[in-house]
């Protein structure tokens, strides 16, 4: 999923580390991290905050995909069972003080043993597309060999559930659990991590691409590295600018490798990664904080993705650590990947600025990588602190529109924390994340209708689950989970988003301000 679920924003690089190192790269200040709890009673903030408000019906394109996003350690459990290797998360949530109230993910929402309960609950919500991770370590325990016979059964029977259930499987072959013996090997820092990735995702695309048709390689490659190998907030729980600059060019060549071994086994399939995405706005309208922005952008947005479709790192950038990413002669060829589709993952906005002089006396890399990203302020909270900003949507839509040429895009995430439980009779009511989901899916019905090639929009989540360093404490679920006794229930936000996949029609909002350019799109 996003980082921490998606504090992108709460580092570009950081600024600890990177100090270590002067002159290679810069930091991103993060003292004015979006740190609020509790939301308010509605989405809508003052107009001026809000820029979209649903108004009239929207019709969606016809054969528009609706659908919820999982990831296997988030909601799988059977961390041990049927010959599932360790995994890296599996590893760090057994380390005291690395998860919230010690929370691991050793059963989470136990899907493993009741997945056909979850396709119940999408077919309540009369999804047509689930989106969900493939577990590296459950098919392949150490990261390389033949497979795990009963890993690969228990995939394969949630695939031919879902194709009954006439749900499109839609899979992620790594959402962030690497087998922890590929990680004692190196890791992602490792250059044979991206070779073994290539043969994972050839195993894979074996066994169940005769059903499958969709693939993401990637969740948010981004993320992972940025928490895993610099912040160490995440698994493996490094700090290390070296091991970051390194894993991202690993990633991106593990990218362009494992797209060519899946397509070698299945010509034709549909390939893309889901990548971490949020519009980088300028703080200011000075020429400073625009180039900060656009710095910042080629950080959070494009740096898997502009080596997948040109060959090359974003070239915003003032200069690229060759040395230290150990870039070698012929990479950039190999990190070439065509992909089919660009999966966007998106939450909130960023806000960027030139860093003033003190902070570059006090960093000479400040000098050489000039940004400072924050969270915005000016939109209400989700309870874990984001910023609702139902405009960035749209505005990351098409940028990516107009800089890559109309692409086809699937919004793979959007979602928010609210932590309502049940009432006495058992009712979820949760206005907040209804609200959240029509805002942000007008936005999105605006980009489409001002010509973005959008096929398909996945809800995070289908299932409260396991929030990584969070553990359980935020709950993003359409399907509320007691953990205790793994009960599901469906919160009044997941009944609502079942009326909009069987209509295929955001409905009407009476008295709402109308969505500008909206009102007249009907798509065919």
């Amino acid at each position: 999923m996003r980082l921490t679920r998606r504090e992108l924003l709460r580092s570009a690089l950081g600024a600890g580390a990177v100090a270590a190192l002067p002159g290679l790269f810069s930091s991103c200040d993060t003292s004015s991290k979006a740190t609020g709890t509790a939301a308010s009673a509605a989405i809508h903030g003052p107009a001026s905050q809000q820029p979209y408000s649903a108004g009239p019906a929207i019709t969606f394109p016809r054969n528009f995909y609706w659908g919820t996003a999982t990831a296997s350690y988030q909601i799988e459990g059977a961390w041990n069972e049927d010959g599932k290797g360790e995994s890296v998360w599996d590893r760090f949530a057994h380390t005291p003080g690395k998860i919230k109230n010690g929370d691991t993910g050793d059963v989470a929402c136990d899907s493993y043993h009741r997945w056909r309960e979850d396709i119940t609950l999408m077919r309540a919500m009369n999804l047509n597309s689930y989106r969900f991770s493939i577990s590296w370590p459950r098919v392949q325990p150490s990261g390389s060999g033949s497979a795990n016979s009963k890993g690969i059964d228990y995939y394969s029977r949630l695939v031919d559930a879902l194709l009954e259930a006439k749900i499109r499987p839609f899979v992620t072959l790594y959402h962030w659990d690497l087998p922890q013996a590929l990680e004692d090997a190196g890791g992602w820092p490792n250059g044979d991590t991206a070779d073994r990735f290539a043969e994972y995702a050839e195993l894979v695309a074996r066994s169940l691409g005769d059903r499958v048709s969709d693939w993401m390689l990637f969740n948010e490659p981004a993320a992972f590295v940025d928490l895993g190998y610099l912040e160490g907030e995440h698994a493996p729980g490094r700090k290390s600018l070296f091991d970051f600059l390194r894993a991202t060019h690993v990633v991106n060549l593990a990218q362009g490798a494992g797209f060519r071994a899946l397509r070698a086994v299945r010509p034709a399939a549909r390939v893309g990664t889901a990548f971490s995405m949020s519009p980088c706005e300028p703080a200011t309208n000075s020429e400073e904080d625009k180039l900060a922005a656009e710095r910042a952008h080629a950080m959070t947005n494009v740096w898997f993705l502009e080596p997948a479709l040109h060959g090359r790192y974003p070239e915003a950038l003032t200069f690229l650590p060759e040395t230290a990413m150990k870039i070698k002669s012929g990479d950039m060829e190999k990190l070439r990947a065509p992909l089919d589709f660009v999966g966007i993952n998106l939450y909130y906005r960023t806000i960027a600025s030139a860093p003033g002089t003190m902070e570059r006396v006090a960093h000479a890399q400040n000098w050489l990588f000039p940004v400072r990203m924050d969270g915005g302020q000016q939109g209400p909270k989700t309870d874990i602190g984001w910023e609702v900003w139902p405009q960035s949507l749209y505005d990351m839509v098409m940028r990516i529109t107009r800089d890559y040429d109309h692409p086809v895009i699937e919004i793979t995430e959007s979602g928010c924390a609210y932590n309502d439980g049940p009432n006495a009779n058992g009712v979820i009511h949760d206005a907040r994340r209804v609200e959240y989901h029509r805002e942000y899916l007008a936005a999105l019905a605006r980009a489409i209708h001002d010509g973005a090639d959008v096929r398909g929009y996945h809800a995070w989540s289908l299932l409260d689950n396991f929030e990584w360093a969070e553990g359980f404490s935020q709950r993003f679920g359409l399907a509320y989970v007691d953990f205790k006794t793994q009960q599901r229930t469906i919160k009044e936000s997941g009944r609502w988003y079942a009326r909009v996949a069987a209509e295929n029609t955001l409905p009407a909002v009476s008295g709402a301000a109308q969505l500008p350019a909206a009102a007249a799109f009907q798509a065919a």
